[in-house]
């Protein structure tokens, strides 16, 4: 059985758009590495600027195995040296009931 994440993440100041390219090569990376369903993933954007994607992973162990292969990590490595991940509670949007994002 899958399990549904949601990431937040909030892009440095000036780097933006490699945030936002950084984020769109994210899923196919990990679908590359059978490590997420099909499930369409959903992107989006806070009224702040902060991004969010919702996916489905095939497993909990697939997803704690993730950060063992190497071409994720450095994807990740990438990702946080031009944006921070951060909890969704810190988003404005997450402190309604029915949270609302942009579609990216």
């Amino acid at each position: 059985m899958g399990i549904l994440v949601i990431c937040s993440y909030r892009p440095h100041a000036g780097h933006e758009d490699e945030a936002r390219m950084l984020m769109a090569g994210h899923v196919p990376l990990l679908r590359d590495h059978g490590l997420i369903t099909d499930r369409p993933v959903i992107q989006g954007v806070a009224q702040d600027g902060a991004l969010v994607e919702i996916f489905e992973w095939e497993s909990v162990e697939k997803s704690r195995g993730a950060p063992t292969i190497a071409e994720i990590g450095a994807h990740w490595q990438a990702m946080s040296a031009v944006m921070d991940f951060v909890p969704l509670a810190e988003l404005p949007e997450a402190k309604h009931p029915f949270a609302h994002f942009n579609p990216i």
